[in-house]
């Protein structure tokens, strides 16, 4: 039986900064490309992107603990739906880098559930890890995964703003690339396993 160890809050600290990197990523180009955003926008990104990586490992659990074998057949497409979210995503700001942007950035908030949801996909795989703990402990677990990621994300989000800020007529461009490399790099580690 797994107990309120010291062990067990390392462990959800460690998970929580790893799968936080991705998420982290698309939060510096998120600050790339909008380096006048509010401090509400930057804190509403982190958010959202925090929400996504506390569900996530909250729903695997639930799947593993209910319909493990539907989500067997499932799990091979995991790294294929972030990838072509991904793509999307970054090729539609590829395209959409020549618009003027207005001092205060609107945040897009659909792209942005795509982007958490695309990023914290692998955050499923916690809860597989995590289905022989009881629900109070798997949610613990998740809320500090969600801890961690807000504040990397935040970190990301002022990052991107300060090199946006400097790097304002390619922002949009870089933040695109970075995201279908995610999004490659998403696909490349499921294929070979890593």
């Amino acid at each position: 039986m797994i107990k309120w160890t010291f062990l067990f809050f390392l462990n959800s600290i460690l998970f929580g900064a790893g799968l936080a990197m991705d998420a982290f990523s698309v939060s510096v180009t998120e600050g790339l490309q909008s380096p006048g955003m509010t401090r509400r926008q930057r804190h509403l990104i982190a958010g959202i992107f925090a929400l996504f990586q506390t569900l996530m490992p909250l729903l695997g659990w639930l799947l593993v603990r209910t319909i493990l074998q539907l989500f067997e057949r499932l799990h091979a497409f995991i790294p294929w739906i972030a990838f072509f979210l991904l793509l999307y995503l970054g090729i539609r700001m590829i395209l959409e880098r020549k618009r003027k942007r207005e001092e205060t950035v609107q945040i897009h908030k659909g792209r942005l559930v795509l982007e958490a949801v695309a990023t914290s996909i692998d955050a499923l795989s916690v809860g597989f890890t995590i289905a022989d703990v009881p629900f109070v402990m798997a949610m613990v677990e998740a809320l500090i995964i969600g801890l961690v990621t807000y504040v990397i994300c935040n970190g990301g989000v002022l990052l991107g703003r300060k090199a946006g800020t400097k790097l304002l007529g390619e922002a949009a461009l870089m933040g695109g690339i970075i995201l279908i490399a995610i999004g490659l790099e998403i696909l490349i580690r499921s294929l070979i396993g890593g």
